[in-house]
Order: C-alpha cells, then structure tokens, then sequence
C-alpha cells in the first residue's frame, strides 16, 4: 500500500509540475504580444509628439546660432557657425547674405531711410568685407554700419526663436485638448524611438 501511495504522490507532483511549466510557457506566450501592445500603444502616442520634437530641435538649432552671431565678428560669424555646427548641411555665408540684403532692401524700399546705392554695394560685395567697403565708400553715413548689420542678423535669429516657441506652445496645448499630459507624450515618444 506504501508503494501505491508513494506512486500516486510521484504522480500528483509530476502533474503538478506540468501545470506549473504550462502555465510559464502561457505567460511566455502572453509577454512579446504584452511588449507589442506596448509598442503600438507608444506608437500611437510618439506621433503626437513628432512635430513638437522637431520644433524642439529647431529651436535649440536656432539658440544656438544665434549665440554665435552674438559671440563673434561680423566677418567670423559665417565660418564660426559652419565650426560650430558642422552637422548643419547649409551654406552660412550665402544665407547670412540673403538676409543682410532682404533686410537692407526693407530699409531701402519700405521704409525710405537707406539709399540704394547702399543696397547695391551689399549685393556685389562678399559678406567677409561688406562693412569695410561700406564705411570706405559711404564715409558721411551717420550710424554704425557693422551694428545696423548685427542688428537685422540678430532680429531674424529672434524672429525664428519666437516662431518657434509659438509653434511648440500650440502642440502642446493640442496635446493637453487631448486630455494627455505634453510629459507623458514626450516619454512615450522617446521610449518609441529607442532615445531612453
């Protein structure tokens, strides 16, 4: 009789201990479809996200140049930034120009207080040397040329800056509509994207 109840308490731990690897190999099977659940959860979260991240980004881009254009010489600024930011595929020089003259052609053209000439001179002279040849050939120009030149460099860095910071305080007032909190969105965000 001991051996039939030593044979039937094998038996009742050997069922036991099937039971109880069935029961892992379930939750097993259960954890990768938990993990895409997860997955597709933060998915769906991160793309709220998205536009804010790089608006983010952008801005703490133009933060940055912005402190160059303060930090250096109006000659240096160009080479500075390229220095500075070499990750950025733009050509510093030829945009810094591109702005010089769009702000001088307001000053020539909407609000009268430049003349042309000066607007000429900007466009045929290289960026490095424009306040040299403007201070040699405008010599009874009353205000400071290199500062004028800072002045509409640095108002479009803060231009930027302030566009920026309107269109990251617009998504996450979407965001907030939507009943999340813009943390909660910014960690699923970069759990989605491997950045944490």
């Amino acid at each position: 009789m001991a051996d039939k109840d030593t044979k039937r308490y094998m038996e009742m731990q050997m069922d036991e201990m099937k039971d109880f690897h069935s029961e892992n190999n379930e939750e097993k099977d259960s954890t990768p479809k938990k993990r895409n659940d997860d997955r597709e959860k933060h998915a769906e979260v991160a793309k709220l996200y998205e536009d804010l991240a790089e608006y983010e980004e952008d801005l703490k881009c133009f933060e940055d140049e912005l402190e160059v254009v303060n930090a250096n010489e109006l000659k240096d600024i160009a080479a500075s930034l390229t220095q500075k930011l070499p990750d950025e595929e733009r050509d510093y020089e030829k945009e810094l120009k591109a702005v010089l003259e769009a702000g001088w052609t307001f000053m020539v053209e909407v609000q009268k207080t430049h003349p042309k000439e000066q607007l000429d001179l900007i466009k045929d002279s290289d960026l490095s040397d424009v306040v040299e040849k403007f201070n040699s050939t405008f010599t009874d120009y009353v205000g400071d040329f290199e500062t004028d030149v800072r002045n509409i460099l640095v108002k479009r860095w803060e231009t930027l800056i302030a566009i920026k910071k309107e269109h990251i305080k617009e998504e996450i007032t979407e965001i907030k509509t939507l009943g999340l909190k813009p943390n909660y969105v910014k960690r699923a965000y970069k759990i989605y994207h491997g950045i944490e």
